[in-house]
């Protein structure tokens, strides 16, 4: 799939990325099928709660040339343009070159041979200083905009030297890339060099760890001012809500007002059979009314959106793009034809009982232009599956085998699989899906396999 792409965030979470064009209408659904052994159901694990606590989206600007929004030196060199011009450029170039380093590093990471791994840290290696070149070409000579770079300048060489560590530090083993590895060293001590030569940070920083990381963090959200979007969440059926607690708490004291008046009239004195049964009628009603008014909230909600996020530019407040949210349980028989054959495509043995979640996403792009510079918008949608093995079983399993007449036995762990459809439907109606299968045990996923698509030109 060329236009949007799911891979592997975290040790137990997936992204899901597309861009955005201006004045763009782009819809996303999700179709997850969670085996009834994994214990989730609407009882075990509410649509709000999933979506608040493990949910997480993200928009900003994006360019396909990295060149393209670096600092415009010939219009800062000239006095012609302005300071808010250089500093969303120059994050723009800090803020795609952390999320390249980000996911080239996790995707090494993954090569556990040396032969792939260590081919493949020194191309990126070599991409990151062309790029720190790049950045560092060109310095204001206005204080204003020195000190923007300087943050931006700071940070990137920080994070790079952090990137490249952590990388070496789960590289495989081998004597035969001595000098590549000893290469990686040397990128991370010239950065750190580089640092002190600027004098970017005190020794009093340095030598404290939580300081340091905590103004790297602070760096980092300054690199993302006016590039990545402001958000407000807002929830669409809060009044439909009252409406339906007030409505069904309105018929039930109805209900029980009648109860309570023919007793009233059965009993023209108060006794104990008069309090005992008024009693029972008000028991009954707490008992009730609240699962009453569960189950026709869902029905009521179902099929509804039920958030909407607005996503504004940080600088001048303007409203850049809006998305509307869809979660909900769903049964077999509401599975869209395309998706329920894709589903259909699985080995005999792998389609077990489970329970169906959809999550749907539409988005809308308000702005008309972007402005120069900015080719899309990179949307992101982050989806964490911790809630989903929270109930599996833990530890490990034997297997045993015979070797002649010795009888030997291995470790095995206990894998589970998640079966995702994904389906993307663009604004000219072309529309994508594919199955993936995400096998996973209670602390990573193992493997994220993009199994079958099937690609429309026209819907």
């Amino acid at each position: 799939m060329n236009k949007i792409k799911l891979t592997q965030d975290e040790n137990l979470s997936i992204k899901v990325s597309y861009q955005l064009l201006p004045s763009d209408q782009q819809r996303l659904d999700l179709y997850f099928s969670l085996p009834d052994e994994m214990g989730i159901s609407p009882k075990t694990l509410a649509e709000e709660h999933y979506f608040h606590n493990s949910i997480q989206s993200n928009s900003a600007y994006y360019s396909d040339q990295l060149h393209v929004p670096l600092v415009r030196s010939r219009f800062i060199s000239q006095q012609k343009g302005e300071q808010s011009d250089y500093r969303l450029n120059l994050n723009l170039f800090s803020y795609q070159i952390r999320t390249a380093l980000d996911t080239d590093i996790k995707q090494t990471i993954k090569l556990k041979e040396s032969k792939d791994f260590y081919p493949h840290a020194i191309e990126l290696a070599e991409q990151i200083s062309g790029l720190l070149k790049k950045l560092r070409r060109y310095t204001p000579p206005d204080q204003k905009l020195r000190a923007y770079f300087e943050n931006a300048d700071n940070y990137l060489s920080w994070q790079v030297e952090q990137s490249f560590l952590k990388l070496l530090s789960r590289a495989p083993k081998s004597s035969d890339f001595t000098s590549e590895r000893n290469f990686l060293f040397a990128l991370c001590r010239s950065e750190n060099e580089y640092r002190e030569e600027n004098q970017y940070n005190s020794q009093v920083t340095l030598s404290d760890p939580n300081r340091i990381t905590n103004k790297m963090r602070l760096l980092q959200r300054l690199i993302e001012y006016g590039v990545v979007f402001q958000k407000e969440i807002k929830n669409l059926n809060s009044n439909l809500n009252r409406i339906v607690r007030g409505t069904v708490t309105a018929i039930i004291m109805a209900f029980v007002m009648v109860l309570v008046l023919n007793a009233r009239t059965n009993f023209t004195e108060v006794t104990i059979a008069l309090v005992g049964m008024l009693g029972i009628v008000y028991g009954l009603r707490e008992i009730f009314k609240d699962d009453i008014t569960r189950i026709i909230w869902r029905l009521i909600q179902k099929g509804l959106p039920k958030w909407k996020i607005i996503y504004r530019h940080s600088v001048n407040k303007s409203r850049v793009a809006s998305q509307t949210i869809w979660l909900e349980y769903i049964r077999n028989k509401d599975l869209p034809q395309r998706v329920d054959k894709l589903f259909q495509t699985r080995r005999q043995q792998n389609k077990q009982a489970a329970q169906l979640l959809h999550f749907r996403s539409d988005t809308k792009v308000n702005a008309k232009s972007f402005l120069p510079g900015y080719d899309a918008i990179q949307q992101r949608i982050y989806f964490n599956l911790t809630p989903f093995i929270r109930f599996l079983k833990k530890g490990e399993g034997r297997l045993y085998s015979l070797d002649s007449s010795k009888i030997t036995k291995q470790a095995v762990e206990r894998r589970y699989q998640i079966n995702v459809v994904l389906m993307h439907t663009d604004k000219q109606h072309q529309r994508q899906t594919q199955r993936f299968k995400i096998t996973l045990n209670r602390s990573n996923i193992i493997n994220i396999e993009a199994i079958t698509s099937v690609e429309d030109k026209h819907t």
